[in-house]
């Protein structure tokens, strides 16, 4: 038998695509059920940026790029930063992935040295530690779960160590929609240079957010945070494009220099024609956002007020992204048809089972007494499965 190595015979797999793929299997069977699991956008791709694509296909835009991405659409990427967050950078600070997952994935192996510490805020998205072990890291986790999901810059220094070398910020945060405020930002990067602490600030859902609140980038505290940050984002989740696969870094430019070269061997330039739409779509009056950010604010506000109307369940009010976390623990040690609820995962089956309600469980992100709902669903789905969940709740022993 083919011997794995230390590292991929440790790694879990998602326990995100694992639970929606055992609702596909229930649906597919014929059962009604309700999914709150998925991590993307119900809105279709604007048409605009499909025409773009169609159009590159036309006039051959269908071969190899620079490694790091066009210069057209790292050139957009720049006009977008300094459009939407004030910062100045260069293409040649820019790198173009697929999608901002690799874009992480390629921040952490250029990073890292073997026992090299990240630290990374808890709940956290659960992809961070995986890509933190596959590159020799090791991950240190603050719990945040009674600071409203935002680490205290208290809590950050508390676990620098000398090993330390990053920390994550993911504002808005999956798996909870945590927005860090400006001031909050500055405390953390304050902590950050005076232990000479790489920032890395995922910011995938930066136009994500709701209350007529306005995104903060960390790297627009100060120049001298700027040159400490690596920014990640992508067209995902704002432009409705999660298949595009398209991501991008911004970094001092001996960083991007450094991700790039690992691209070119790992997995070469990002798809050409998506590039190519998204350089039109960066640059594109923003304004198809705002109903798409109105509808997820909606069903935000009717997702919280649903779970915090249920006995004996309750959630925080997130103030980005589109997902929320569900307060389980008053529900621990309670049973369903002589099944015991012991956790987030063995709630996530037992209601997936019982109620054909399809949620996450919080242990995939760091946290066991909650689960995650994603509410890039229907209006009409969310009264639905809430309805189910209060009576699943009701019935418990």
């Amino acid at each position: 038998m083919i011997k794995l190595n230390e590292i991929s015979e440790k790694m879990t797999p998602s326990l995100t695509l694992a639970i929606n793929a055992k609702a596909a299997a229930l649906k597919s069977q014929g059962r009604d059920v309700v999914a709150f699991g998925a991590g993307e956008p119900d809105f279709d791709t604007p048409d605009f940026i499909k025409e773009a694509a169609i159009e590159a296909i036309k006039n051959g835009v269908t071969k190899y790029t620079p490694v790091a991405g066009t210069v057209d659409l790292k050139e957009a990427v720049c006009e977008k930063l300094k459009r939407d967050n004030h910062l100045d950078y260069k293409p040649s600070q820019i790198v173009v992935s697929n999608g901002a997952k690799h874009s992480l994935y390629n921040i952490f192996r250029v990073l890292l040295n073997k026992g090299d510490e990240v630290i990374i805020p808890s709940p956290f998205w659960l992809s961070y530690p995986e890509m933190v072990t596959f590159s020799g890291g090791e991950s240190v986790f603050v719990e945040t779960k009674d600071t409203d999901f935002k680490m205290t810059p208290a809590a950050f220094e508390a676990a620098i160590t000398p090993r330390t070398k990053a920390v994550v910020i993911n504002s808005p945060s999956n798996p909870n929609g945590a927005v860090y405020s400006s001031e909050e930002l500055a405390a953390i990067a304050e902590v950050a240079l005076k232990h000479n602490v790489v920032i890395i600030s995922d910011e995938i859902y930066e136009e994500l957010i709701y209350d007529n609140t306005v995104h903060t980038s960390i790297a627009q505290i100060s120049e001298e945070v700027k040159e400490n940050t690596i920014i990640v984002n992508g067209m995902s989740k704002a432009f409705a494009m999660t298949g595009w696969r398209i991501g991008y870094a911004a970094a001092p430019e001996h960083v991007a220099k450094a991700m790039t070269s690992f691209q070119s061997h790992a997995a070469s330039n990002p798809n050409s024609i998506a590039q190519y739409a998204s350089a039109v779509a960066l640059r594109r009056e923003k304004t198809f956002m705002d109903e798409m950010r109105g509808e997820f604010e909606a069903r935000r506000n009717l997702i919280v007020e649903l779970i915090n109307g249920i006995d004996g369940l309750s959630c925080n009010k997130p103030g980005g992204a589109f997902y929320v976390m569900m307060n389980i623990s008053a529900l621990i040690g309670r049973s369903y048809e002589g099944k015991e609820i012991t956790g987030s995962l063995s709630f996530a089956d037992i209601l997936l089972d019982g109620a054909n309600v399809a949620v996450v469980p919080g242990a995939a992100f760091g946290c066991d007494e909650f689960v995650r709902l994603s509410y890039a669903t229907s209006q009409e789905n969310i009264k639905k499965g809430l309805e189910r969940i209060a009576d699943f709740v009701s019935r418990l022993d």
